[in-house]
């Protein structure tokens, strides 16, 4: 607790001093990598140049330094660059965190955010519960988890409402499969299809069944992993029958995001799962270059025997952000431009684009050009900013409404690495057993097989190990 007091009370003091030294110092360079933040790209560097300037207009004097990166193969490039000593000020991770949290590489940002004017208050409920559980990744974004969206005169066609229960939603499907809404005369329509695996499903279904946490207690009392419950069972089952039904697509296994894509806009789908409200418009747009009347209704998760909502949200860490390095000797410029970006002027900046280009202003009033939907947010969308104007369609804003009605903490946490082993081989027994049973190679009654191949590949260990961490 000393410690912590400490450190909270040298960050404070650090912070206050260091930002009014910076007005009548040299400007501090700063150095950032980020994935798809290039010099490269004009925009990217037009927006530095901005924030350098609403800075220097507050006594903060900084040179932001682009460090630049490849899309491709962003998190292989960073973890080389960071190994080979060359570490940023501000990096942003997409994986690999881990080893440079295991050398202490990575700052904790609790102190730090503390301390701000704007970005403490910017933060949504999963950012502040992961940053407790791992303080070192930050990214003030809405929560991503996939909802689903239909087209609404396909919606409309069904004669149908829109859907509020698992059996509601078997009717869609149906009518979807059964309603030829593409006009191509052919039956080669599916209710619903996803990419690569059943992850996208389970975000609208897994409460409707009764899984409500990665870890959930058997029979006997003990934690054990939800893949192994009765519940995972029956919704595996239900899985099963849309397949077997045609109403879900059996290529899921080797469709990947652009193919899902397609299958939508061409009809070939009826219910497509997006994973942000930004998605959901991209889904819109490019079924409009189709379609120029389409429009997206946004549909609820349904009510099942288990239960209604969104899939918990792991909270334990994030799973991408931006990290700040305990090497650097610029953190208090590096929080501020971070307290800036969360201010309602870089807001403003960061999520609205350049006026003139991306929206106009007209005394009070503001108007969005088409070119917004080119535009999006270098470094976050923090939770309590309203925007001038809402650009957004009606079922991209709908969703975020219903990710704050839905959400719910997972009781998720992140394994030691000796456990690595064990998680990658029961994952792989997870995603093999379930496209049998999906597919029909392997019936439901196979289930008691699965487990146990399961628990042999490792999952025996991991619910060992969960039942001390859970039962503390």
């Amino acid at each position: 607790m000393l410690a912590k007091t400490l450190l909270a009370t040298t960050a404070a003091l650090a912070l206050s001093l260091g930002l009014a030294a910076t007005a009548s110092a040299q400007p501090t360079t700063v150095r950032i990598v980020s994935k798809d933040l290039l010099t490269t790209n004009p925009e990217d560097v037009a927006h530095i140049e901005r924030i350098e300037q609403a800075l220097a207009e507050r006594g903060t004097e900084v040179d932001i330094e682009i460090v630049d990166l490849p899309s491709s193969g962003y998190a292989d490039a960073l973890g080389v660059m960071l190994l080979s000593g060359d570490i940023p000020d501000l990096i942003y991770f997409q994986g690999g965190d881990a080893k440079m949290v295991e050398q202490g590489i990575l700052e904790d940002w609790r102190p730090w955010i503390e301390q701000t004017e704007y970005l403490k208050d910017g933060l949504y409920a999963h950012n502040v519960a992961r940053l407790e559980n791992y303080p070192y990744l930050l990214y003030p974004y809405p929560v991503r988890i996939p909802q689903p969206v239909i087209r609404r005169e396909w919606l409309e066609q069904s004669g149908l409402e829109a859907p509020q229960s698992v059996d509601e939603y078997v009717a869609l499907f149906t009518a979807i499969r059964d309603g030829d809404f593409d006009g191509n005369g052919q039956d080669d329509t599916y209710g619903i299809t996803s990419a690569d695996n059943t992850n996208e499903l389970d975000a609208i279904f897994n409460q409707a069944f009764g899984v409500t946490s990665t870890w959930m207690k058997n029979e006997a009392g003990e934690w054990v992993h939800s893949r192994v419950t009765p519940q995972e069972r029956d919704k595996l089952a239900f899985y099963a029958s849309l397949r077997e039904e045609g109403l879900y697509d059996p290529e899921y296994i080797t469709t990947k995001w652009d193919i899902k894509e397609d299958k939508f806009y061409t009809g070939r789908a009826g219910v497509i799962l997006g994973s942000s409200m930004e998605v959901i418009d991209i889904y819109g747009g490019k079924l409009r270059q189709v379609e120029p009347e389409a429009e997206l209704v946004l549909l609820a998760p349904p009510e099942g025997p288990g239960g209604r909502g969104l899939a918990a949200v792991d909270v334990s860490k994030e799973s991408r952000g931006f990290a700040m390095s305990v090497l650097s000797e610029n953190k208090e410029a590096v929080v501020a431009i971070l307290d800036f970006l969360a201010s309602p002027e870089g807001q403003m900046m960061d999520r609205m684009g350049f006026e003139g280009e991306h929206y106009t202003r007209s005394g009070d009033t503001i108007e969005v050009t088409d070119k917004i939907s080119t535009w999006y947010a270098r470094f976050m969308a923090t939770a309590n900013w309203e925007a001038p104007v809402v650009w957004q369609s009606e079922a991209a804003v709908a969703s975020l409404d219903q990710l704050a009605e839905y959400y719910t903490p997972d009781n998720a946490f992140v394994f030691p690495a000796e456990y690595a082993a064990d998680l990658d081989a029961t994952e792989n027994v997870y995603r093999s057993w379930v496209y049998k049973f999906i597919s029909g190679e392997a019936g439901m009654d196979q289930w008691d097989r699965y487990v146990s191949e399961w628990e042999a590949a490792g999952g025996a260990r991991l619910n060992e190990y969960a039942r001390g961490v859970l039962d503390e």
